[in-house]
């Protein structure tokens, strides 16, 4: 008798352990559904248009995910996300047909930040979401600079902490893209981890920054290194510039900041790229991004924002402005209709395309595009 008892006395116990600890964990399913209908002129060298649904983006890349948190006690938890992107126009997977391409990690919270390790975001990425109001939009950075709103590695481990306003952020990669699908159109692949070869496809970056009520400033640098296959692509027509040496460089630094009040909100920065090779046969490049953007509500549910971009590449002689116009229409707290437009100028020699919606429309040399765009969001 006493021994049945115990036995029910222990699974009570353990039941009531589970209970508790089911409390204190959450797993969350999210996502973000968004596509339309795009026009963009000048889409081929021999000027023809295009009508499309764009295959990777609208204001948002479509995407769904899970994250999840686990209460360890004081102080602490376990944290992980898994999340997908994918293409609504067909119902394909992004970056190059990833399960969990883009984000998948673990890792610990505490009272002196998180650390995590797997496929996460870089900090040129999170460095610039204060202030780059049009975000990953079709008419974003990423048609001057596809990998800005691609900037994620594999095999990564990163740390962020945050106090009194200030976040610092630190990342290093192990081998930045372990799939060999690309993480970046035009980046060619960098398996890494390779045996001998330490520093190969190897990624870091770091960031701080500095958030009040109505203001922030950050700054960022990232720095990786070639390997077999990889390269670094321009996106101005020239064609990419190989980085197959350890000891080759493709570093991006970063400076920006945003001001916001009474529903509008102002946010300007540069982005400067310096893609640095061991051959003396491959020139070095560099280029240099401005931008400058604003944001208004006029009212609750009517959002209007812009933003105008400057790239020069005195390597290449290249070099493009572009503008974005979009408003935004809240039908409800989840979904939304919009309509953008934005058009880009090249310098003679210069082939940059206004729609970063998947590829196709590069012009011919020193032609400009207009890209008008009318779409639907919904979040979950």
């Amino acid at each position: 008798m006493q021994t049945v008892t115990t036995r029910l006395f222990i699974s009570g116990a353990l039941c009531a352990l589970s209970t508790t600890a089911l409390a204190q964990s959450s797993v969350t399913l999210y996502g973000i559904v968004d596509t339309g209908v795009e026009y963009v002129s000048h889409a081929n060298a021999a000027g023809g248009h295009v009508f499309r649904m764009p295959a990777v983006t609208g204001e948002l890349p479509s995407r769904w995910g899970l994250r999840g948190t686990e209460d360890l006690g004081g102080g602490y938890s376990a944290v992980f996300t898994l999340e997908s992107g994918f293409n609504v126009r067909d119902g394909s997977s992004g970056q190059g047909g990833r399960l969990f391409g883009r984000q998948a990690f673990v890792g610990l919270k505490g009272p002196y930040g998180t650390m995590a390790f797997g496929r996460q975001y870089t900090m040129t990425y999170l460095a610039l979401q204060g202030a780059d109001i049009i975000g990953p939009d079709i008419y974003g950075m990423g048609s001057l600079d596809a990998y800005v709103p691609n900037a994620r590695a594999d095999n990564s481990v990163t740390y962020m902490g945050t106090y009194k306003g200030f976040t610092l952020g630190a990342g290093y990669s192990f081998g930045r893209d372990s799939a060999g699908t690309g993480n970046s159109p035009g980046q060619g692949t960098c398996a890494g981890s390779v045996a001998g070869h330490p520093t190969e496809c190897r990624d870091w970056s770091v960031m701080l920054k500095y958030d009040a009520p109505n203001f922030g400033v950050a700054a960022s640098y990232e720095e990786q290194r070639g390997g077999t296959n990889a390269q670094a692509n321009f996106f101005d027509g020239v064609a990419p510039t190989p980085l197959g040496n350890a000891a080759d460089k493709d570093a991006r630094t970063h400076v920006s900041a945003y001001a916001q009040y009474a529903g509008a909100k102002l946010g300007a920065g540069w982005l400067g790229r310096r893609v640095v090779t061991d051959s003396p046969a491959v020139p070095n490049v560099r280029s240099d991004l401005f931008f400058v953007g604003a944001s208004y509500f006029v009212t609750p549910a009517f959002l209007v924002d812009g933003e105008v971009f400057r790239i020069v590449n005195s390597v290449h002689d290249s070099r493009a402005t572009m503008g974005a116009l979009r408003t935004t229409y809240l039908l409800s707290k989840r979904s939304s209709v919009y309509a953008q437009a934005a058009y880009l100028a090249n310098s003679a020699k210069a082939r940059y395309s206004v729609s970063g919606g998947g590829g196709g429309t590069t012009p011919a040399a020193g032609i400009g595009q207009t890209g008008v765009m009318v779409g639907i969001k919904h979040a979950f």
